[in-house]
């Protein structure tokens, strides 16, 4: 299998995404989580004859998708989805949020694992309710849940806990242990638990990924999970997600959103996904190179910024970089941007005392990292 070579950065410059919009043309951006890749050729394929039919609708009935999708998730993990119970939503925000809306009221309590993705607390305004955070057990950069914290959470009346599985920004993947401690704490509390899987198929080899619905009955009867295809195979502007359940009472709970949920779904999105689901050697080369990069980052920093932390990541593209030995200032992520023209996260957006961290997409080339880590150890 040949690895992926991302595209030389004067191709890159011509996407009109916001990654290559936001920042001028001088500065290496490498916050949103965009790969550097081109798409699958299927994918390609699929959205071409679509253009070329005027075939420019709205999305309708599309089995294809959780066919597929059913497919591709016991090929890879072994799980049997039930396909009636696999629902499209426009992406993996709205999935949450409109799920949630079935759930709670303004002012209930939304449960995260800190620091997590920055959009589960905008999630939570948008719904009105009170974040309330259960940070995550450290050790170096190794993180783990903190079970004993966040069942004294939901003793105090938590209803909804946002699970990112697995874990945005730490790179952390969820053991089956820590997974099925949640659905037995969730069901004793009385707890739905709303799983953002959407990096899953981004898991390296040396770790096991568990869908939160395949831990237990348990987990099926308190949980949801919300995908894509979008992060692992490049097409999150296309806008295409699915909400899974395998229990009654959630599948009943999906049945009764408002119809709009489904419309407001990308017919392209719906279709590439569903094309996505059997591109798993395109994946497979996108993990090899994403394998390589992720070493090399290591090799870059052990090299040029000895001083950073960074502990290779489990999953996904994101490398979460501990800046507190570098003297950058309370936001580094700002220094960094102003003084050597890279763009990242402020891992300050992901949770308050994580301000020394920043968080750095590397689905990039090594051309583009090694630039990028050169101009930060520039200005140190």
């Amino acid at each position: 299998m040949q690895p992926l070579k991302a595209l030389p950065l004067i191709e890159l410059q011509k996407r009109l995404s916001t990654k290559w919009r936001d920042f001028p043309a001088d500065v290496l951006p490498l916050p949103v989580a965009e790969m550097d890749f081109e798409i699958a050729e299927p994918i390609r394929s699929q959205l071409i004859e679509m253009i070329n039919r005027s075939d420019t609708g709205y999305l309708g009935s599309i089995p294809e998708l959780s066919t597929n999708l059913a497919q591709f998730m016991h090929d890879r993990w072994n799980w049997k989805v039930d396909k009636d119970q696999v629902f499209p939503s426009t992406d993996v925000g709205v999935g949450m949020v409109e799920m949630s809306r079935m759930v709670v009221k303004p002012g209930d309590k939304i449960l995260i694992d800190t620091p997590v993705y920055h959009n589960f607390a905008n999630w939570i305004m948008e719904l009105k309710c009170e974040i309330v955070a259960a940070p995550m057990k450290r050790d170096g950069l190794q993180y783990s849940l903190n079970i004993p914290l966040i069942e004294n959470e939901y003793k105090n009346g938590v209803k909804i806990h946002y699970l990112c599985n697995p874990q945005n920004p730490t790179g952390t993947v969820h053991s089956r242990e820590e997974l099925s401690q949640i659905a037995d704490l969730a069901k004793k509390y009385g707890v739905a638990v709303f799983s953002d899987e959407i990096h899953a198929p981004l898991t390296y080899s040396e770790s096991e990924f568990v869908p939160f619905l395949n831990v237990s009955e348990a987990a099926r009867e308190v949980g949801i999970i919300v995908t894509a295809a979008s992060k692992s195979w490049n097409i999150a502007g296309l806008k295409c997600a699915t909400i899974i359940t395998q229990h009654e009472k959630w599948s009943e709970t999906a049945k009764a959103m408002p119809p709009a949920v489904h419309w407001r779904s990308s017919l392209f999105g719906a279709f590439a996904a569903a094309r996505a689901y059997e591109c798993a050697d395109w994946l497979d080369a996108c993990l090899a190179t994403l394998d390589e990069n992720r070493r090399f980052l290591q090799e870059l920093l052990n090299e040029k910024l000895p001083q950073v932390g960074y502990r290779i990541p489990n999953t996904s593209y994101l490398a979460w970089l501990d800046l507190s030995e570098l003297g950058l200032g309370e936001n580094p992520s700002e220094t960094i941007l102003e003084k050597a023209g890279v763009a990242m996260n402020a891992g300050s957006a992901f949770a308050p005392d994580h301000s020394q961290f920043v968080r750095l997409n590397f689905g990039t080339s090594p051309e583009i990292l090694t630039q990028a880590v050169e101009r930060i150890a520039s200005i140190v």
